[in-house]
């Protein structure tokens, strides 16, 4: 997939200028937080990158963003909205220690471990590492958390899973084709024979193809919260999230296309790769919000 856009201007101005706007958002309060965070992204407009970076998360997810998170997704909302499909799924293949690769602030760690799995949890921002282990912590769940790269997972993590999960539409951080062949290569080699990969994603053909709808019934259930497009572009979606303070977030994505997923995978060596469109098997292409593919090594 094709992810330059050589007429347009560079991200970098728009990359300070969110990294700024992090450094001043750890000085006040959670009302300051969201104008400093308007008044950055409003300086850079609708700017287009040469190449945007998969690092760009780690800018992303400044502290007050983190801090947040739990209000967006609601654990209690998207719990119901799931209906217990993750365990079943593991459980359905005899997974029991299983890789949460994108822990975010630790949502399906957390549900995995309370389930009864032997769960890793990972992520590779550190503000997320550190929410995880708060979470964890305050709800008295015994969960190794760590930091980690999915470039180097295999360097980062020790031993080999039945399982990993790479959740929240986590995998659309990487913007470089090179970069996402070299990440399902590191899933695969810390799988155990016969393991299965987890990735999910929102529905970028749907958006792409006929514009942003949402069910709110799934990932971010938080009541009064927005999360929706600002730009959508083929080479990536930027997502403004608002509060009901008038806070305001952003994060950049690749939108990239369920059937590109389902080759890389395949190219990475998963077979019998199988698809659920809002956890369901049976569905439409463009109708789900999200899409789940499961591969087994």
């Amino acid at each position: 997939m094709a992810v330059a856009a050589a007429s347009t201007p560079s991200l970098e101005p728009r990359l300070q200028a969110t990294a700024a706007c992090a450094r001043v958002a750890n000085r006040g309060d959670d009302n300051d937080n969201g104008r400093a965070a308007q008044a950055a992204h409003d300086r850079v407009g609708h700017m287009a990158s040469e190449m945007i970076s998969s690092d760009l998360y780690q800018e992303e997810y400044e502290p007050s963003f983190v801090e947040r998170w739990d209000e967006l997704i609601n654990w209690e909302g998207r719990e119901r909205g799931e209906r217990g499909f993750y365990p079943r799924i593991l459980r359905e293949h005899g997974c029991e220690r299983v890789l949460d690769a994108a822990s975010g602030t630790g949502f399906h760690a957390v549900q995995l471990a309370k389930a009864g799995f032997d769960v890793l949890a990972a992520d590779g921002a550190p503000e997320m590492v550190r929410k995880t282990r708060e979470n964890a912590e305050a709800l008295g769940v015994d969960l190794p958390v760590q930091e980690a790269d999915w470039r180097t997972l295999s360097d980062d993590v020790e031993g080999t899973f039945d399982a990993l999960v790479c959740l929240g539409n986590a995998f659309t951080h990487l913007f470089d084709e090179d970069e996402r062949v070299q990440v399902l290569a590191q899933f695969h080699k810390v799988l155990k024979p016969g393991g299965i990969v987890v990735i999910d994603q929102r529905n970028y053909d749907s958006i792409l193809d006929q514009g942003f709808t949402s069910k709110h019934r799934f990932y971010y259930t938080g009541h009064g919260v927005d999360a929706s497009p600002e730009e959508i572009t083929d080479e990536y979606v930027r997502f403004r999230y608002t509060f009901p303070d008038g806070a305001v977030h952003h994060l950049t994505m690749a939108p990239i296309r369920q059937d590109y997923v389902t080759g890389l995978m395949a190219d990475a060596g998963f077979r019998n790769i199988r698809r659920y469109g809002d956890f369901e098997a049976d569905y439409e292409p463009l109708e789900p919000d999200f899409v789940v593919q499961v591969g087994t090594a």
